[in-house]
């Protein structure tokens, strides 16, 4: 029943009346208004939920679907938040469970007590029963400082000599800058791959000039310190048995023609099941051809595994084993079935799915004993693989994209097999993939390098940087005390600064 005829059958006085209905009217338009909002953003809600959870964001790789899911994922917090200001009432949240805060992060406490340590009621004196402690995370911009170095200097009056300190050695002699400002500098640079334009802005906002050219001037000078290192990396990774391989494409500034032109970053990884700590060395060369893999590989004897780029090719008739990547085979399947639902793609995947299932099973066991879990398991599955693949083959319409991906595999089957002959040899290329990635990110900020010279320091600094990340350390500390040290270490001792620990036994 509807209360407003409940009060037209009283007393009340007309006026009145006509202004309770009116103001009844409105807020019965407001919350048929919030319903609708709540509708229509709750629908929302669950469409971006299921494009950013459901099958479609397979359709994505690399950085697209990073990008994707970080854009999906804002979307979703703003969408959420717009639904808790439409509710009636403050709603609880529900939040997944919740990671603890490093540690080792340093703690500012703020206390919060009452303002009275009396009983608001009674007046009595309050006990302490308890306290509830919750975690916020915070962060500071960069904070510059000064380093005031003071030399007192002492003179003998009657040798009339003066004494004083050593100045100590320096990456940059008379510079002004610190070892932890040219970390910080190179860091932003190579690994949140910042032009130096936006580091100059971002010192500006502190009240710190820092003229692109002075920034320049001390990455080259970095550069030139860091090469040795960057030198021995490459050394100590062509003594690895077996290796990873990849390229991703970048551009250089071509001066005479004002216009860019492509360049290639080489990457090469030390491989997952070696003993020793992972190594990355990147190799900036100005095209694609294979003389470059074969000039960084001079030599070498071991286990190459690659994709199916031309460039490679010639390195297999004299010197490393190819092996071909897991991967590649599957993404092509998948992309078929993404683009039509082949059953026949469906079923390769449920194979391949079944191989790495075995990998997921040796994923901790030593080399012995993933030999004989991959010559129980893997050396049958491979071996039905293949004689499925060449079945099929004879069934799928020459030319189709289904029958492209069987070519392919097929085509590759021996370097693709060869992994489930050793314990030591990966499934695919994926982790010089994930090496990379940063780095083909990160060129959309920074567009182009501006000669083979920057190109090569780049893929100096990269590698160190990539290979301090895979050993679990802090990159910027790390090149901190690098820097520091660097000076007035001896060759013999430079395998000590490597950001590899225990690189000399490896």
């Amino acid at each position: 029943m509807n209360p407003l005829d409940d009060l037209a059958r009283t007393d009340i006085d007309p006026a009145l009346l006509a202004q309770v209905q009116a103001l009844f009217a409105q807020q019965q338009a407001r919350l048929a208004e919030k319903d609708f909002k709540i509708t229509t953003l709750t629908h929302e809600l669950a469409y971006y939920r299921r494009i950013r959870f459901g099958k479609a964001s397979e359709a994505l790789v690399g950085e697209q679907r990073l990008l994707f899911e970080e854009t999906v994922d804002m979307d979703l917090a703003a969408i959420e938040e717009e639904l808790e200001g439409q509710a009636p009432a403050k709603r609880q949240r529900q939040r997944a469970g919740r990671q603890p805060l490093p540690p080792e992060l340093p703690r500012i406490e703020h206390r919060h007590e009452p303002a009275s340590c009396q009983c608001g009621r009674c007046g009595a004196d309050l006990v302490k029963i308890g306290e509830d402690v919750s975690e916020q995370l915070d962060v500071e911009p960069a904070s510059f400082f000064v380093h005031r170095h003071i030399r007192p200097q002492y003179a003998c009056r009657p040798c009339e000599t003066v004494t004083a300190a050593p100045i100590p050695a320096a990456i940059i002699d008379g510079g002004m800058a610190a070892v932890g400002l040219l970390a910080w500098i190179a860091a932003c640079k190579y690994l949140d791959h910042l032009p130096l334009y936006r580091i100059e802005q971002i010192a500006a906002r502190q009240g710190v000039p820092l003229a692109r050219s002075t920034l320049a001037e001390w990455i080259g000078r970095v550069g030139v310190a860091l090469q040795p290192l960057a030198d021995r990396l490459a050394e100590l990774l062509r003594q690895q048995a077996c290796l990873h391989a990849d390229e991703t494409p970048v551009r250089q500034l071509d001066p005479g023609s004002g216009k860019t032109r492509h360049a290639y970053l080489w990457a090469y990884r030390s491989g997952v099941h070696d003993a020793g700590p992972p190594i990355v060395v990147f190799d900036y060369q100005t095209s694609r051809a294979g003389a470059h893999a074969r000039a960084f590989l001079h030599g070498w004897r071991g286990h190459l595994m690659v994709d199916d780029c031309v460039g490679y090719k010639a390195l297999f008739t004299d010197g490393p084993t190819e092996l071909a990547c897991l991967a590649h085979i599957r993404r092509k399947f998948f992309d078929v079935h993404a683009a039509s639902g082949s059953p026949v793609a469906e079923e390769a995947l449920r194979r391949i799915a079944a191989l790495y299932a075995i990998e997921q099973q040796g994923a901790g066991l030593d080399r012995p004993q993933r030999l004989a879990l991959r010559q129980r398991q893997a050396v049958p599955a491979l071996g039905e693989l293949h004689a499925w693949l060449l079945a099929t083959q004879r069934n799928v319409a020459a030319g189709s994209s289904t029958a492209k991906a069987i070519d392919h595999a097929l085509k590759r089957w021996p370097a693709l097999a060869r992994y489930a002959e050793s314990g030591s040899l990966p499934i695919d290329n994926n982790p010089v993939e994930n090496a990379i990635r940063p780095i083909a990110i990160g060129k959309k900020n920074w567009l182009f390098t501006g000669s083979e010279r920057a190109g090569r320091r780049a893929a100096a600094i990269q590698s160190l940087f990539a290979t301090a990340k895979l050993n679990g350390l802090d990159p910027l500390r790390w090149l901190s005390s690098v820097l520091e040290r660097l000076p007035t270490y001896p060759n013999s001792q430079l395998d000590t600064l490597l950001p590899c620990p225990n690189s000399t036994q490896s």
